[in-house]
């Protein structure tokens, strides 16, 4: 298959940039997975998009680009665990109602993902976008395929807050700070108008496509 976007050009650029000249395996696969659906669903939409929805995975995955449970914990009882230590330190002062909590069914809706997927809500509407009952195993938020349908779509839908790509990369607006209300309000919204703006500048047409 020839690839819409010019990988090599992409790999070595984002490799400096981004990833302090150190490309793991791993992260070259996440990424990969990313462009491949980017490449089948979406190859003429706005490559800001792109570049944004890859900065969100470089951010929320702690630059492993792979999915991964809220906290970077191994289990789900770790990740709680060390949820309910900050909770009661006070480190978590913007949560109300503590959504890591094992449900009346054992079920608890912990952050997984190459974006955080929370709450029992979120993983309703994502089973809808994925064809995955993500409420029934909510672990397969873990598995690449779906977490890369998960981060794309909810991204370009809306599906998070409310708030798309579209809104804040359009023909009128690029506002990169801002694009970070489409997960997560304004945290380390600067940081990721950085990543995101440094992965726009890696991707590029592959030659094939030239004219």
């Amino acid at each position: 298959m020839t690839a819409s976007l010019d990988r090599q050009f992409f790999f070595d650029m984002v490799q400096h940039a981004l990833f302090k000249d150190n490309l793991a395996p791993a992260q070259i696969e996440g990424m990969n997975a990313i462009l491949d659906y980017w490449d089948a669903n979406l190859a003429t939409a706005d490559r800001r998009w792109l570049a944004y929805i890859l900065a969100t995975a470089f951010h929320e995955t702690a630059y492993t680009m792979q999915p991964v449970r809220e906290t970077l914990a191994t289990s789900d009882s770790r990740a709680i665990e060390i949820l309910e230590t900050a909770f009661a330190s006070g480190r978590l002062s913007w949560v109300k109602s503590p959504y890591w909590r094992a449900d009346e069914d054992g079920k608890c809706w912990l952050g997984r993902g190459l974006v955080q997927l929370t709450h029992k809500r979120n993983y309703e509407a994502m089973s809808d976008v994925t064809g995955i009952d993500l409420v029934a195993e909510p672990d397969r938020a873990m598995e690449m395929t779906p977490a890369v349908t998960i981060l794309i779509e909810g991204m370009l839908r809306g599906s998070f807050t409310g708030h798309r790509l579209c809104d804040q990369l359009n023909e009128e607006r690029e506002d990169w700070v801002n694009a970070r209300r489409i997960v997560n309000g304004t945290d380390r919204a600067e940081k990721l108008a950085e990543y995101g703006r440094a992965f726009l500048t890696a991707i590029r047409p592959h030659p094939a496509l030239w004219t």
